[in-house]
Parts: C-alpha cells; sequence; structure tokens
C-alpha cells in the first residue's frame, strides 16, 4: 500500500507507532507539532519528541492501513494503529506531515490525530457505516 520509496526515518518513525521504540529516526532539534482532540501543543528535541511517542504508543499495536506519500523534503503519512490497551481494543486514524533534515532524519512531525476509539466506539462507527 506504499506510494514512496522507503525511508529508514520513517520506517523507525512507523516502528515507533506500533510500539517498537528504537532511537534514531529523530533530528536533534526535532518538532513535532501535534493537534490531537481538542488541543494543540508543540515538544522540542529528540529526546522529548521520543518520550511523548512512548507515552502515547506504549503498547504494541498494529498498522491496519498506511498510505506515504512523497514530498520534496520528506513524506505525508496517512495510518490506522490498532492496539489492546487494558484488555479493550482500541484504534486511532492520524496523519503525519513529516519533513527530513539533510541527514534523513525527521525534523518536523505536523500531526493530526482523530483521537483514541475504544472498541465500543469503534462497534458504533461501524453500525453507523462510518468505519473502513
Amino acid at each position: 500500500m506504499s506510494d514512496t520509496t522507503t525511508s529508514t526515518a520513517i520506517d523507525l518513525f512507523l516502528d515507533s507507532i506500533c510500539g517498537r521504540h528504537e532511537p534514531g529516526c529523530w533530528a536533534a532539534g526535532a518538532v513535532l507539532d501535534a493537534v490531537v482532540p481538542g488541543w494543540r501543543f508543540s515538544t522540542t528535541g529528540a529526546p522529548a519528541v521520543e518520550a511523548q511517542f512512548r507515552d502515547w504508543f506504549r503498547d504494541p499495536g498494529v498498522l491496519e492501513e498506511v498510505r506515504r506519500h512523497a514530498t520534496a523534503n520528506g513524506e505525508v503519512v496517512e495510518l490506522t494503529v490498532t492496539w489492546v490497551e487494558n484488555g479493550v481494543p482500541h484504534a486511532a486514524r492520524q496523519a503525519h506531515v513529516l519533513e527530513l533534515d539533510g541527514e534523513g532524519r525527521i525534523a518536523h512531525d505536523h500531526m493530526w490525530c482523530g483521537g483514541r476509539w475504544p472498541a465500543t466506539l469503534l462497534a458504533e462507527m461501524e453500525a453507523a457505516g462510518n468505519a473502513g
């Protein structure tokens, strides 16, 4: 389902969303600019961005959908990730506009997240014909 060639930093980034956190995808001065339900915030620096991703994506997950689109200096990645948290299945839908630095690491992540949806809400969306 990939629309672009593989980038090591972006592959590591996708692994981190699945709970497999390996250092190396973020540039030293990386910026995360995140829009999440009801909030927008940013954090700067590889350690701070990595810590935020470890917090958000602490449970092992699976990428159910991934679309990658090359840009002049990175990629736009659309994804749906699923995971089980405290025994309850969850999913989230996100878009990331990723800009790479000259060394191929992620310098900026403009992120939009639709929220964390537990199994009950996923079932409601499916019943309404709004999932998938």
